[in-house]
């Protein structure tokens, strides 16, 4: 496994989950039902939790939201995070319910004087802030000093709020500089490696429906993990929340960071191609979804490549015409029909024991 070198930073933790100092990279992910709404954002967040959401940030617009966190609390077995927008009142409520994490955007929460008190509350609970830099919501004068949102102008907004931070002696804290312009957020988020060693949150912000959002978010994401920048990440998807968790353990997995769930190497098909492994290859990826193991699975079709890369897998198939051999661990098991073939997999996937754990 590819192991890349990785920025050691400073450690928090939300709850019981590190963050920094070279703990696991974690995925994050935020809830769409109302707050309050506790028969819609309970079971939002018990289907979250399953398909392993680490932690977990859910918005607080206005009291009724506040009102609801204990509730919301009693059913969370992974930490809290409580969004933040323009009242720093609501941040206040939200730590005295009892959440694990504050996140407040410098741009719209107010002056000095509001987010001093919420750091004064924060240090009493013993609980770490992150602080969202967007450049689509920049403070005006730095608008008008760069001109136009630019890696500088984010990372002074970053600037301004840690050296209040440090003012107060306040130093549990998370940082967070998104757009939804992917090399902005690749630069911001270097520029403030290199001046800094507080833990970084990851994500491009806005990024867009599924297919699209995914792709700027594995290029920004997957770029500064490369390069052993990040602690942590949300992919920001116009979806369904579970879509952007099951979206960032991939980029883990792709970056071989991770080794968690099934990794499906297929073939891009062609002419040569005997069966239909666009729809076999759609059923095995569906079927293995939910799949926690460790495993490497091949799906291909054809003898140009199919044996070789099977081979290379835990356990595959390489289809040929009405047929496919079955392997596993580089040793052809057996010769079955295309029409079990799935079937027969499933059981081999089934049945495989990983050598290794989770890694990251």
């Amino acid at each position: 496994m590819i192991s890349y070198p990785r920025k050691i930073t400073r450690q928090v933790f939300v709850g019981n989950v590190p963050i920094g100092g070279g703990a696991p990279i974690t995925i994050q992910s935020m809830t769409t039902s109302k707050t309050h709404d506790l028969g819609s954002i309970l079971p939002e967040i018990a289907e979250l939790q399953a398909v392993g959401c680490q932690i977990l940030r859910i918005t607080i617009p206005d009291e009724q939201a506040v009102a609801a966190l204990p509730e919301i609390k009693k059913h969370m077995t992974i930490p809290l995070v409580a969004d933040i927008h323009f009242n720093y009142r609501l941040a206040l409520g939200a730590i005295d319910a009892g959440v694990d994490k504050v996140r407040i955007n410098p741009g719209n929460i107010g002056g000095k004087e509001r987010v001093t008190e919420v750091l004064k509350k924060a240090k009493a609970a013993q609980i770490p802030i992150r602080f969202g830099v967007n450049s689509g919501s920049l403070e005006k004068d730095l608008l008008e000093k760069y001109g136009y949102p630019t890696p500088e102008a984010m990372l002074e907004s970053a600037k301004r709020h840690i050296d209040i931070c440090l003012e107060n002696d306040f130093q549990n804290i998370v940082v967070a500089l998104k757009s939804s312009d992917v090399r902005l957020m690749i630069q911001a988020n270097r520029l403030f490696s290199e001046k800094y060693d507080f833990p970084l949150h990851l994500g491009v912000t806005e990024a867009g429906p599924l297919w699209q959002g995914t792709i700027k978010s594995a290029i920004g994401i997957g770029t500064l993990l490369s390069e052993g920048i990040g602690d942590t990440l949300r992919v920001s998807l116009t979806a369904k929340p579970i879509e952007e968790v099951r979206a960032g353990f991939q980029i883990l997995k792709s970056l071989s960071i991770i080794r968690r769930g099934v990794n499906i190497i297929s073939c891009p098909t062609c002419g040569r191609t005997e069966v239909n492994l666009m729809d076999i290859v759609k059923e095995v990826e569906e079927r293995t979804k939910n799949i926690r193991k460790n495993i490497t699975v091949a799906v291909m079709g054809c003898v140009v490549n199919g044996p070789g890369e099977a081979r290379t897998a835990d356990v595959g198939i390489a289809s040929g015409k009405g047929e496919a051999l079955l392997f596993r661990k580089g040793e052809i098991v057996e010769k079955i029909p295309e029409s079990s073939a799935v079937d027969r997999l499933m059981e081999e996937i089934e049945q495989f024991i990983p050598e290794t754990t989770e890694e990251n």
